[in-house]
């Protein structure tokens, strides 16, 4: 594979030059009850995730949980990220690294992450090379035992940290993943997002929620920058064949429905389709070999899982 990757030790460094202090500190949250704390948020919504936070004390204070890392890639979506950011906060995990970077928006965006700066571990707004780059950098100061990222214009579900490291903890596993729910705003409509069992057999068939999926901070590579829509797609082909999978069978993220986003932007097709000719280039992963035959036992699979 001759795919062009960049070293995040080398953003590191920048940073490091900079003057950045590695590694970054995590979440003051001393008595672990940051709705008390937090700023009020400019919504007038109420519940999930404005004015309800999870119970600190699920968190058995007598275990010591791992340290989580979450990087949010952001631009100019001052209609969400609030959202985005409460819901990491929210969480109340007790052992966070929260990372925003920022491509230089010019909305109210930087105003809304400022707002929220001493629980955040490190952010920047800062002209970027587009979303993979934004993530790497991110990465490139993460410290955390796991790792997830999440958009600027989704946001997680309560209790979702509590679930997803408990099951890190408890099993074997080297990526654990969920469903997801999708939200239009505009005709109040909320679906679920289901998510078949990932097995390396159909890994070429897109199937994770991104997200909703938290993976072991040693199994981190870089995004590949020259992908514009199907960057987390490509990177769980690299990263997660042969690694050790778990499902959990509930919704952890909710994904919001808009004209902007690359999933539902008609504009965004030529890119769609450059993305797919890169990942299928000799050089990156190739044609999937015998796709008809994959394809044909792929939907046997679908319906097998409809019973389990």
């Amino acid at each position: 594979m001759k795919i062009k990757l960049p070293s995040l030790e080398d953003y590191r460094n920048a940073y490091l030059n900079d003057g950045v202090k590695y590694p970054l500190s995590t979440i003051f949250n001393p008595d672990g009850d940051l709705l008390q704390n937090l700023p009020k948020p400019n919504s007038l919504q109420v519940g999930w995730p404005w004015y309800v936070q999870v119970k600190p004390e699920i968190y058995d204070k007598n275990s010591s949980w791992p340290k989580l890392t979450i990087v949010t890639p952001s631009y100019n979506q001052e209609k969400f990220i609030e959202q985005t950011i409460r819901s990491v906060l929210l969480q109340n995990y007790p052992n966070l690294e929260y990372i925003i970077i920022d491509g230089g928006s010019t909305d109210n965006t930087k105003s809304i992450i400022e707002k929220y700066a001493d629980w955040i571990s490190f952010f920047e707004i800062k002209k970027d090379n587009g979303q993979g780059h934004a993530i790497n950098k991110g990465f490139s100061l993460a410290s955390g035992t796991y790792y997830a990222w999440i958009n600027s214009d989704d946001y997680y579900l309560e209790n979702t940290f509590y679930k997803v490291i408990s099951k890190f903890m408890f099993t074997n596993a080297e990526c654990v993943y969920g469903y997801s729910q999708s939200f239009d705003r505009e005709k109040n409509e909320i679906s679920l997002n289901k998510t078949l069992p990932l097995i390396d057999t159909f890994i070429r068939m897109p199937t994770l929620q991104q997200p909703s999926t938290f993976w072991l901070s040693k199994i981190h590579q870089p995004i590949w920058e020259e992908l514009v829509c199907s960057l987390d797609y490509e990177l769980w082909l690299r990263m997660l064949k042969g690694k050790k999978k778990k499902i959990i069978k509930e919704p952890l993220a909710v994904a919001h429905v808009h004209q902007e986003a690359k999933t539902h932007n008609p504009g965004m097709g030529e890119n769609w389709a450059r993305d797919h000719e890169l990942i299928c280039s000799p050089d990156a992963h190739g044609s999937v070999a015998h796709w008809k035959i994959r394809y044909f036992f792929h939907r046997i699979w679908i319906k097998i899982n409809k019973y389990l």
